[in-house]
């Protein structure tokens, strides 16, 4: 089991790639990600947390591309302009970048920063060891990548609870979590690159 501070430690090691450390937190849906990414950005100095979602396209372009039911699969996020992010993050001083609000399901445009005098950004999201046709070139951006993998039930268990939180009844919530967020989970774990860093449970 790796502890925190061996995560940390390996955080400190890794390279300025060249301006910047990345550090990739991947897992299925629930998986604990952006715990583990606000963590560790309070325990390493200057460390900013940059979530992939704020890339999920807009609900309207995904009810015209009959999408929307699918939400949170691979297809529906702006894998470009993340790509585009990425690169910019190595070649400019200060990048604003987009947030995810989860309580409106939109993305919010330029709502984060990443100032010059950060050097390690934490960006977690569930597609950053993604083995299919233009994801899996995301790993060359990775200074060091950690990937959770909590047991099926334990995401499952944590899947209901947060649609239940957002309204939903218990039968509503279940059904949500099998018609799609267990769907996506079990596509990433089939498709799947090597991590540095192996993680099952925070």
């Amino acid at each position: 089991m790796v502890s925190l501070d061996q995560i940390i430690e390996k955080i400190g090691a890794a390279a300025l790639s060249p301006r910047r450390r990345l550090i990739a937190i991947a897992g299925p849906p629930a998986s604990g990600k952006s715990t583990l990414a606000e963590t560790l950005a309070k325990r390493c100095k200057g460390a900013v947390v940059l979530p992939m979602d704020g890339f999920h396209l807009d609900n309207r372009l995904l009810e015209e591309q009959g999408l929307l039911p699918r939400k949170g699969a691979p297809e529906t996020f702006d894998l470009a302009g993340f790509v585009h992010l990425l690169g910019r993050l190595q070649d400019e001083d200060e990048v604003v970048f987009p947030l995810f609000d989860r309580t409106r399901d939109i993305a919010i445009a330029g709502a984060g920063q990443i100032k010059a005098t950060c050097h390690t950004v934490i960006i977690e999201g569930n597609y950053l060891l993604f083995d299919h046709l233009g994801w899996r070139d995301l790993a060359s951006h990775w200074s060091l990548s950690i990937n959770l993998s909590p047991a099926h039930q334990t995401l499952k268990d944590r899947l209901v609870k947060r649609w239940i939180n957002h309204g939903l009844n218990q039968a509503e919530a279940e059904e949500r979590a099998d018609r799609n967020d267990m769907v996506n989970a079990d596509l990433i774990r089939s498709q799947r690159l090597p991590a540095d860093l192996e993680v099952a449970e925070i």
